[in-house]
């Protein structure tokens, strides 16, 4: 059975950065507290020709270039998002179309803030079961298009972007470990959109839609959020049969930074093993663990033989975890990024 190599990675981002000072002028808050209460600093906001297909495109143009392979390569593409272009088709398959792609299956998967690491585990089952070869992962989502700038509670929260990586088959012992994942529906009330879904009617006598803006009940999201990221973390690690003290770095899900201390504590790993980069770009959703994963890539962190943890939690209740060795032995030709 191969594995399923990270052969490619890349990031797209907005270009307007919306400072705390920026949402001080919105709303009653200030920057001492949003990083106090969350650790976000500033956060990239789409502009009016922005949408989560065109960072999909420029974060999976990297990771192909990346990888060393051309776009007709692809054998299946998958998206994570919350905030398609479109209800259908699925973002997967205009994605596939503009990176010039004609054979690829494509679909999306909507996990929340969990997406990736969901849409990681699909495509690796796909790897292993040998009928694709090499697949495109991406986690993007533009999500300050649902949220209420008069909301305190959210607005200061979010921001948009993007991450794509390659997996690629290899017999050697690196890839994706392990993945456990998880959902509580019972919790689907904590974090939701009302206003988006067939299961929205107009009010009687009028042609009237609830506005979709995201809702969200803090406090709750909180408490289950800091424990779920380490017991699901700590899972995927012993089904990878390794132990704590082997994992190298830990990236989590960008949307607190105490939630991301929690995690780290549970695996009791120090701050330097630690990814984190909620403080430029805010909670990215399904693009959070993505783009940290590229951007530790990119600066040369990782290192081939690191186990890397990658865990998210988000709504549904949802929440998953990989692990994941560095390396791309045994894959043909991939590029030098």
């Amino acid at each position: 059975m191969p594995n399923a190599a990270i052969t490619g990675w890349g990031i797209a981002l907005p270009e307007k950065i919306l400072s705390n000072a920026d949402l001080a002028r919105m709303v009653e808050t200030s920057d001492e507290w949003i990083v106090s209460r969350t650790g976000i600093r500033e956060r990239r906001q789409v502009g009016p020709t922005d949408t989560t297909l065109s960072l999909s495109v420029k974060a999976s143009q990297r990771a192909i270039a990346v990888a060393g392979i051309q776009p007709e390569d692809l054998d299946l593409v998958i998206v994570a998002t919350t905030t398609p272009d479109m209800f259908m088709p699925a973002t997967a398959s205009l994605l596939q179309a503009r990176l010039g792609n004609t054979r690829a299956g494509a679909f999306d998967v909507m996990a929340a803030c969990s997406g990736f690491v969901y849409a990681l585990n699909v495509a690796t089952q796909f790897v292993r079961a040998g009928t694709s070869r090499t697949v495109l992962v991406v986690g993007a989502d533009t999500l300050t298009r649902m949220i209420d700038f008069t909301d305190r509670g959210t607005c200061v929260l979010f921001g948009d972007g993007a991450g794509a990586v390659v997996l690629q088959a290899t017999e050697a012992p690196v890839g994706v470990l392990s993945t456990v994942l998880g959902s509580d529906g019972r919790g689907a009330g904590h974090l939701f959109v009302p206003g988006w879904g067939s299961g929205i009617i107009p009010e009687e006598g009028t042609d009237t839609l609830i506005r979709p803006y995201m809702k969200m009940n803090g406090a709750e999201v909180f408490r289950f959020s800091v424990r779920i990221m380490g017991e699901v973390a700590v899972q995927a690690v012993e089904q990878a049969g390794l132990s704590l003290g082997s994992i190298d770095l830990l990236i989590p899900h960008q949307a607190n930074i105490r939630i991301i201390d929690a995690a780290a504590r549970r695996l009791d790993l120090p701050r330097e093993r630690v990814w984190a980069n909620l403080d430029q770009y805010g909670n990215t959703s399904a693009g959070s663990v993505p783009i940290c994963l590229a951007e530790a890539a990119e600066c040369g962190v990782l290192r081939p033989g690191m186990n890397i943890v990658l865990v998210a939690f988000g709504a549904g209740l949802s929440w998953g975890a990989s692990v994941v060795r560095w390396g791309r032995d045994g894959v043909s030709n991939p590029a030098q990024p």
